[in-house]
């Protein structure tokens, strides 16, 4: 046994991330608090043998009686919550800050029956419950003003809550719904305490929380069709989720810049900018853009910059986007003249990428914040009710149906290199996806996209009103249960679907159309829906249909035909890994020569898998390196 302290955690009990830690003696009371970058190689110091401690370092550790820590995101989070612990605890072996500069705090003061919140510069207010310290007072002002949106409690004065109770009439803040009103009794001094609670809660943890909370209670009240109350939470939401990027340093205090992200398919782009001043977040914009233009992304950074500043914002110094557009000298030229005639300021306007440090650390996130933003968009606009009917209703006017396709099936293949051919089909019920019924289908042999349509098609209008008879040249992979390659699919899959719908253009319309006439079925649409351009071909017809490119019938049809696309894909990813000559295939240095002579040379695939590096360097042409990769990737 060491000789240090008893109460020493376990090396593995001690996490490795950015934190902050305490030591306290016996009675509880902080006596150091220290930050590190590793937090387990930090603490590992302190319990080193005592006789190896610096005297006052064997004082603090013999004087204390347990530790405890807190991880957080970065290292500057640590260095902002070991400030604020220094400046609460005052512990007696940290180092004692000499600056007298008082700094203001948000105060709630939880002791009052009537609790309130303030920025103040007094600490020794009784029973209050600080937050802190802030350099800038406007800044805690800011948040305090966001946060009364999601937490409305009391923030007047005790003159003002006086006067109000005598009178019964509230302050302005309770006429905005920026206070709950204790004072006239519109919620009662227990409900304004909760309140107080919550916003004291949110403002100690940044509790996400509260944010989930008030998403499921923003469904709820849309489900019922109750839109004012949605809509007030929905601006809650927003209060808070500002608030929580706002209180996020990211980079130096002197860079000014508007960061944006942009992503975008066929039919939509989902933008986000970060607002960027004195290096920290001030503030988050969102939207989402309809494409009537399949316009590149080049394209696109430009439409959103001018969208972005048509209006009141003024351009900072930076601009970092996603990529540079061709023009971009003269859109600089046009942002600093939108920034003079705003603000009367000349200076430059800098559109950039960022390609390395905290910018482009930045950058990614503010994509990743697209990306969710669009997928986010994308499962809403599909989820209402109204809207999905809309589609149905356009897809049949378009398409020249003579009733509403409420059962739509659509097809596509996945291959690489004409190996491990695959085709998915994905259904769609009254517009949303049944997964249930889902089919993928595994193709021994195929000359091009259109026969592996054709051999699709062919095996699945078999099975229509009841038919089940199998194929034996195309096997049937149901989704359910997984993992299953026999047996009668379900009742299910006899069902008949309004449309068919396949992946491509005329050539993959046309071998669907084929296989329906050899099987002789009839009564059922079919169409083509070909990527880029969303073009929407049906059989016989020389000139594509043209949809809206912000329609919800369009919308719909696209979004059919990527969850296919998605399920062929991972289906084919899933043959491919079990598929021991692509797995050879993917190793550097492997031709399809080498490939022969390892299959040939072991006889089968057990004992080549089995195989250990030396006795794969027996093959021509393996040698000792390529044969230990090989090892490696079949084991993997």
């Amino acid at each position: 046994m060491v000789d240090t302290v008893s109460y020493r955690p376990k090396a593995g009990e001690i996490p490795t991330q950015p934190g902050v830690y305490r030591f306290r003696d016996a009675s509880g009371r902080v006596l150091y608090v220290g930050k590190a970058k590793n937090l387990r190689a930090r603490l590992s110091n302190y319990f080193a043998p005592l006789a190896s401690l610096h005297e006052r370092t064997r004082r603090m550790v013999t004087s204390a009686n347990s530790v405890e820590w807190t991880v957080v995101g970065t290292e500057f989070e640590a260095l902002q919550l070991e400030f604020t612990w220094i400046k609460e605890f005052d512990p007696p072996f940290n180092v004692q800050f000499r600056d007298d500069k008082s700094y203001p705090y948000l105060a709630i003061t939880l002791g009052e029956t009537v609790p309130r919140v303030m920025v103040t510069r007094n600490k020794n207010i009784k029973g209050a419950r600080y937050f802190g310290p802030y350099t800038k007072v406007w800044a805690i002002r800011e948040t305090v003003d966001l946060m009364l949106k999601a937490f409305p409690m009391r923030s007047c004065s005790d003159a003002t809550y006086k006067r109000a109770e005598q009178t019964g009439r509230p302050c302005l803040l309770g006429d905005i719904g920026k206070c709950a009103a204790p004072c006239v009794k519109r919620v009662s001094q227990e409900e304004h305490k909760s309140i107080a609670l919550d916003f004291a809660s949110f403002m100690a943890g940044q509790d996400m929380r509260y944010v989930s909370d008030l998403n499921k209670r923003m469904r709820q009240a849309a489900a019922v069709q109750d839109y004012e109350s949605a809509a007030r939470t929905r601006d809650q939401i927003v209060a808070l989720e500002t608030v929580l990027s706002k209180n996020s340093v990211v980079l130096a205090d002197s860079v000014d810049a508007d960061i944006f992200g942009i992503a975008h398919d066929e039919l939509a782009a989902a933008v986000q900018q970060f607002i960027v001043r004195g290096g920290r977040i001030r503030g988050v914009r969102s939207w989402v853009v309809d494409k009537e233009l399949d316009l590149e992304l080049a394209d696109l950074v430009e439409s959103v910059l001018q969208n972005a500043y048509e209006e009141e914002a003024v351009p900072p110094k930076q601009i970092i986007v996603p990529v540079l557009p061709e023009d971009a000298a003269e859109l600089e030229h046009w942002l600093a003249s939108v920034k003079w005639n705003r603000t009367g300021n000349s200076g430059r306007v800098t559109l950039r990428v960022a390609q390395r440090g905290d910018v482009a650390a930045l950058a990614q996130t503010v994509d990743h914040n697209a990306r969710n933003a669009l997928v986010l968009y994308k499962t809403r606009r599909s989820g209402d009710f109204t809207a999905r009917s809309q589609a149905l209703a356009d897809i049949q006017e378009a398409l020249g149906m003579t009733q509403a396709p409420l059962r739509m099936e659509c097809y596509d293949v996945s291959h690489l290199g004409g190996t491990n051919i695959v085709a998915s089909m994905v259904v769609f019920e009254d517009g949303l996806p049944r997964k249930d019924q889902y089919r993928r289908f595994s193709i021994p042999n195929s000359t091009d996209d259109t026969e592996s349509i054709y051999q699709t098609l062919s095996r699945r209008l078999a099975h229509f009103d009841g038919e089940l008879e199998a194929s034996a040249s195309l096997e049937l992979e149901p989704t359910q249960p997984a993992g299953a390659t026999g047996g009668p699919p379900s009742k299910r899959f006899a069902y008949r679907p309004n449309l068919l719908i396949v992946d491509g253009g005329q050539p993959q319309v046309a071998a669907a159309a084929r296989a329906m006439q050899d099987a002789g079925v009839t009564g059922i649409q079919l169409c083509g829906i070909a990527k880029r351009l969303e073009e929407i071909w049906l059989p016989d017809s020389e000139y594509p249909v043209i949809l809206p490119r912000n329609s919800d019938a369009l919308f719909l049809i696209q979004r059919i035909r990527d969850e296919a696309h998605r399920f062929a894909i991972t289906y084919q990813r899933q043959r491919r890994k079990k598929d021991i000559g692509s797995v050879l295939a993917d190793i550097p240095g492997l031709g399809p020569a080498r490939v022969r002579d390892l299959l040939k040379h072991f006889g089968s695939v057990t004992k080549l898998r089995a195989a250990a590096p030396e006795q794969i360097t027996e093959v021509r042409g393996i040698g000792a390196t390529l044969a230990v990769t090989i090892h490696r990737a079949l084991r993997e």
